[in-house]
């Protein structure tokens, strides 16, 4: 049997780094002096979106319109400080001789993730712009894209890819690009084709976006300035399952994060990138992704994504089974049970209401007459739209259907009768400041119940966050919130809540863990497993 020579020095503890013989010391030295003195200059970009496609209204160039978006220059270059963008601009301002420019573009859609289809029309007219304003300010060096990877744009088979190729036919062969992702991105080696340098986002809760926007600031200046050459591996390991499943605070995907940690450990100048992959993006690259990076190594590249892809097919079982969800009537039935013996607080996390709308959860509170309960929220943009036209304050008389409405998902609306609670200007976006410009209510019902009545789907990540709307979180016991894994930032992490419970409704609407009941158009179902009878996993990576 061949052995390699890694194989050889793997033996001898001398890993992938004496693989590959040095320069001498003094023509090292010179060419990186001379590559440090260069001023280099970096192009910035902004483009995300998760998309779920199965939502029934698209989202449209108006969405990524409003007060401060699109952003060029320093402003989208401080739009997201703790994040991806943040990270980046911290970490090469650290250079010497780095110019970063600012590509004119949109941020976040002003409904979040609440929406569905990009339009084809909206894609091109930001792409458009975004590519005319970095002909204009170039020549550069390289571009850095903040992304998402799960981005649906109708009539675009890739967008995130596509805007790497068009980024890579304006700043030329010999520019770098490189990209920040979520880890609910569907993402191949399409990006790849066009672009240089891949960090995807390891946790769930997202903890370590900045974290990633420093790797590529600090990497792509290295690949600029002849310091790294970046060699790709790619495996998809044919494994899908919903996001609520994905939650990197226990095992089996907390394992598969250690295990990228470990590779990236042992070996200098590794990146691995743990793609879980978004189910409810209805694209035939779906599904889970693993991508690694090295340093001129493609023979470690290929082979540590065999790795990762093999492990995650090894764990399949427990990856798809390992987390229970229950019906919302069961939810609400046990957390009576854990307020009676004080396991208090308590979460109902509603993780499949996509709309924000849905008022499944709401309606089985007030039936089984559930006390102490702050639901957050129901978004419901016509009540809102009401109030504010009645001049609504705190102390009013309430009695209204919210909710439902949108989709056969949202249900029906629900009375609440009782009174005004709270009347604020919701949460700040991309801050945990008060001060928000929409109007958000809350209204008191039932035994010490309020319900929080938003303009679009919110996801309440930490208790903290209802003090921004004038609200006590300590006055209560439960918690009913639309949130898949994000909550547990706040409420399990911290050691909050005493008890959390998963729930859906009966019928699987958008967000369930039920996939089979979704219409896929571009996804294959049964080639996925736990969906396919057959699935098999090949062993080598792209």
């Amino acid at each position: 049997m061949k052995i390699s020579r890694r194989e050889v020095l793997a033996g001898l503890g001398l890993g992938s780094a004496a693989a590959a013989l040095p320069l001498a010391a003094g023509a090292q030295s010179a060419a990186r002096s001379n590559a440090a003195t260069r001023k280099i200059r970096i192009a910035c970009m902004h483009f995300s979106h998760e998309t779920v496609t199965f939502l029934p209204y698209d989202t449209t160039t108006e969405d990524f319109i409003y007060e401060g978006s699109p952003a060029r220059g320093e402003a989208l270059l401080s739009a997201s400080p703790e994040g991806y963008m943040g990270g980046f601009v911290k970490v090469a301002r650290e250079h010497a001789n780095v110019e970063l420019v600012g590509i004119e573009s949109p941020l976040g859609s002003k409904k979040g993730s609440g929406s569905g289809w990009i339009t084809k029309q909206a894609f091109d007219h930001f792409t458009e712009r975004m590519i005319a304003d970095l002909k204009a300010q170039g020549p550069f060096d390289g571009a850095y894209l903040s992304l998402h990877g799960a981005m649906g744009v109708r009539d675009v088979a890739k967008p995130e890819a596509t805007l790497a190729r068009r980024v890579r036919e304006v700043i030329g062969p010999k520019g770098f690009i490189a990209g920040t992702f979520d880890p609910h991105g569907n993402e191949d080696d399409e990006f790849l084709r066009y672009a240089n340098l891949a960090f995807c986002i390891k946790y769930y809760p997202h903890y370590d976006g900045h974290l990633q926007g420093e790797r590529a600031a600090r990497t792509l200046i290295r690949c600029i300035r002849g310091d790294y050459k970046p060699t790709t591996a790619t495996a998809k390991p044919p494994i899908i399952t919903p996001s609520v499943l994905q939650w990197t605070g226990q095992s089996p995907w907390m394992d598969l994060v250690q295990r990228a940690l470990v590779w990236e450990a042992r070996e200098p100048d590794v990146y691995v990138s743990f793609y879980y992959g978004f189910a409810f993006m209805d694209a035939a690259d779906a599904g889970m992704t693993f991508q690694v990076m090295t340093n001129g190594d493609p023979e470690l590249a290929r082979h540590i994504a065999d790795d990762m892809g093999q492990t995650a097919w090894r764990l399949r079982d427990e990856l798809v089974h390992g987390t229970k969800v229950h019906r919302h009537k069961e939810g609400v039935a046990l957390a009576k049970q854990a307020m009676q013996k004080g396991a208090v607080p308590i979460v109902l996390a509603d993780h499949s209401d996509r709309t924000g709308a849905a008022t499944w959860l709401l309606g089985q509170i007030i039936e089984q007459k559930l006390s102490n309960t702050l639901i957050g929220t129901i978004a419901d943009e016509d009540a809102i739209n009401a109030l504010r036209k009645k001049g609504v304050k705190v102390g009013d008389n309430f009695d209204m259907e919210i909710g439902g409405k949108l989709d056969v998902s949202a249900g029906k609306p629900v009375r609440v009768v009782g009174k005004v609670h709270t009347v604020s200007g919701g949460l700040t976006r991309g801050s945990s400041q008060a001060g928000g410009s929409q109007l958000w209510v809350s209204v008191k019902f039932g035994d010490n119940n309020v319900v929080v009545i938003s303009p679009y789907l919110s996801q309440i990540v930490q208790p903290q966050s209802f003090t921004q709307l004038g609200i006590d979180p300590n006055q209560f016991k439960a918690f009913a919130i639309k949130s898949r894994v994000h909550f547990r930032r706040g409420f399990y992490d911290s050691g909050y809540a005493k008890t959390i419970l998963l729930v859906e409704p009966d019928d699987p609407f958008v967000g369930t863990v039920r996939l089979e009941a979704l219409n896929y158009k571009h996804l294959k179902l049964d080639k996925f497993y736990p969906y396919g009878k057959n699935v098999t996993y090949p062993t080598t990576s792209t």
